[in-house]
């Protein structure tokens, strides 16, 4: 079973991620770090050369390639905060993994965030709108939400294998 972990930048994907793979005994795939090593460049470089458009599009086929590739094992895969933003990928991930939201909201989020707008291209623009644009794409793709608000990474990664597996 692939676990997938969806939410906007800031939600803990990546650290939650690696801990529930840890607590799993299985691999852990940042679909951010499977775009780089592909691309052969930071997100940040992506985005300045390509746009959003450009890095959606490689992101799309990362996606693709790790579903298929972890459909038959157990693995954790934390998603970018905009990938349910891409076509058919709500639909994948209900489909095709076990979806969990990690939500928070915007106050939580930039906060935890801070300092790293450099690493985040999108940080800067529009925070709050697009966190609420995409709120109904994580909610469509989730098979479980987790409140994350006021819980360490420990703590999420507890109530992650408590309350789904």
């Amino acid at each position: 079973m692939l676990i997938a972990l969806t939410g906007y930048m800031g939600s803990g994907k990546s650290t939650v991620g690696a801990l529930l793979a840890d607590a799993l005994g299985c691999p852990f795939i940042d679909l951010d770090e499977v775009i780089v090593k592909k691309a052969g460049r930071t997100i940040p470089e992506i985005f300045e050369a390509d746009g959003e458009r450009g890095f959606r599009r490689l992101e799309k086929q990362a996606l693709e390639k790790t579903v298929a590739r972890y459909a038959e094992s157990t693995a954790v895969l934390s998603l970018g905060g905009g990938t349910v933003t891409i076509p058919g990928a709500v639909q994948l991930l209900q489909e095709k993994t076990l979806c969990i939201y990690l939500a928070a909201g915007a106050e939580a989020l930039s906060a935890r965030i801070e300092g790293q707008a450099d690493a985040r291209p999108l940080a800067r623009e529009h925070f709050a709108e697009r966190l609420a644009e995409r709120l109904p794409l994580y909610a469509a793709a989730a098979h479980v939400t987790i409140d994350t608000e006021g819980l360490t990474p420990e703590e999420v990664t507890d109530e992650i294998i408590i309350s789904c597996l």
